[in-house]
């Protein structure tokens, strides 16, 4: 009987996708509801990528972040409701009544209520002098916010896209066109002083852009400050992973196919054009349009071993963001206070906030979700961000010695949220820069590109397309970044411009 592996080689198909990120899935997944042939080939066990999840004696933990935007039911900007909806499928969503509660240096405390008022009232409670410059300056995002929301979001590649987009909502292409090269630092000295507010907006910019407010472009913001009061923050049930489970489930479902232990080691070249991909077991798959879901690093470089004089100009406009050393745990259910939310930042030095090591992010899903643990239980996530460098040339003695050194230092830095933690732990998984590198297969485990110095909001920020004709990229390295909505985005915008080369 033919393998599906030798099935999947001698078919004919229209895209291959390399990478099951949510990114690319929400690519393989529009164009397969369009009629596509699309297989998807994922180089690990599972999909998903930094938006998957993993089983541990009872345990389900997220690989990433558990503060998932795009769940709402209204407007454009809900991206991962939309694209379920596309090939079929559902995921019910709990909603987090706050966003994050930030611990911060001199005993503040706020919590970014999912209630926008109410929000606004905790940040005027803590800078009453500053009551009038924070109404204008948010008043500034929901402007970003309301112009997307009122508009699809599809591929800004696409001529006739953006000249219908234009006829049919003209005030708000002029006005997002004022916001595309703006970033949110300057945004928030127009209207506020109080250098202690600037540090958190500071703040509020890295927890998901990795960068402080001055290279965190506003159309971004827009999206991430104003959604989580719009639509809100949803947890999944069953986890993050499910997302990608649910939209796996509705690709195959469309008649495509998800190819697992499928390691992509090249991209075909053939007169210029690319035509298929190879893997690491010497196999190859063609298709009549390629589209890579791993870094532009990965991409130019590895995949393709030549860097494109286009491609080494954005890497001088861009480097790659920190990893991050990872704790998981499985703890005893009464060691958590009553009242505690989901998730959490802790920051003790103001100075320390883009260091490595400095600023720590953590998630209690289980606040939200019991079924994630055992009766009993509760998980914790705490992450910090970490440079691959520092843990390279170590010895296997050395490198368990330092995981164990560094899981200690997050572990006691969660004793304002968690009192008697160490004594509570149940169950403890410590992950570095190389456990991301091997697993999500990303160049030094970056999540993704950060600007080597503020730049002119989005403009600078590459496309779907790339100067290698039939091949495109997908993920947080093109337009409009990280962050799963905005991956989402990218993964819409990727198979409209496929979808219109295809002509389907």
């Amino acid at each position: 009987m033919e393998s599906v592996e030798q099935g999947a080689a001698s078919q004919k198909w229209d895209v291959i996708v390399i990478g099951s990120g949510i990114g690319g899935l929400v690519t393989a997944t529009q164009l397969a509801a369009k009629g596509a042939r699309v297989l998807v080939l994922e180089r690990y066990l599972i999909p998903g990528g930094s938006a998957g999840s993993f089983q541990r004696e009872g345990y389900c933990f997220d690989v990433g972040a558990s503060m998932i935007f795009g769940f709402g039911d209204q407007g454009t900007t809900n991206l991962l409701t939309r694209a379920l909806e596309a090939v079929n499928q559902h995921l019910d969503t709990i909603p987090d009544p706050v966003q994050i509660h930030y611990h911060l240096p001199n005993d503040l405390q706020i919590r970014v209520h999912r209630d926008y008022e109410k929000y606004l009232q905790e940040l005027i409670r803590c800078f009453p002098h500053e009551r009038q410059g924070l109404r204008r300056f948010y008043d500034a995002f929901w402007e970003v916010f309301e112009g997307l929301n009122g508009m699809e979001l599809l591929s800004l590649e696409e001529p006739r896209y953006l000249m219908r987009t234009f006829w049919q909502h003209p005030d708000i292409c002029f006005r997002l066109l004022k916001f595309l090269p703006q970033n949110v630092g300057r945004t928030a000295r127009r209207y506020l002083r109080d250098p202690v507010l600037l540090k958190f907006i500071d703040l509020e910019c890295f927890c998901w852009s990795v960068v402080p407010a001055d290279m965190t472009p506003m159309m971004n913001a827009g999206m991430v400050f104003c959604d989580r009061h719009y639509g809100g923050v949803n947890y999944p049930k069953g986890g993050v992973g499910q997302i990608a489970q649910k939209l796996v489930m509705g690709l195959e479902a469309a008649g495509s196919t998800i190819q697992y232990k499928a390691r992509v080691t090249r991209v075909l070249i053939e007169d210029g054009q690319a035509v298929g991909v190879q893997l690491a077991t010497g196999e190859t798959y063609r298709a009549q349009r390629i589209v890579s879901n791993a870094t532009r690093w990965n991409t130019f470089g590895e995949l393709i071993e030549a860097v494109p004089a286009k491609e080494q100009k954005w890497r001088q406009r861009y480097m790659k963001s920190p990893s991050f050393v990872s704790v998981h745990l499985g703890i005893s259910a009464e060691a958590l206070p009553q009242g505690t939310y989901c998730h959490h930042v802790l920051l003790s030095d103001w100075g320390q906030m883009t260091e490595s090591g400095g600023t720590v992010f953590v998630s209690i899903p289980t606040v939200l979700d019991s079924s994630l643990a055992p009766p009993g239980h509760h998980i914790v996530h705490a992450f910090t961000p970490s440079w691959l460098e520092e843990w390279q040339d170590l010895s296997a003695p050395e490198y368990r010695r330092c995981k164990t050194q560094a899981a200690a230092k997050i572990i006691e830095r969660l004793n304002p949220i968690i009192p008697n933690l160490k004594q509570s732990i149940q169950l403890q998984e410590v992950g570095t820069p190389k456990t991301h590198r091997r697993f999500l297969g990303r160049q030094d485990g970056t999540y993704g590109p950060i600007p080597r110095r503020p730049l002119r909001g989005l403009l600078g920020m590459p496309f779907n397309r790339t100067v290698v004709p039939g091949l495109y990229c997908v993920g947080d390295s093109t337009f409009p970044g990280q962050g799963l909505n905005a991956v989402a985005f990218s993964g819409f915008a990727c198979a409209h411009r496929v979808a219109a080369d295809l002509r389907l």
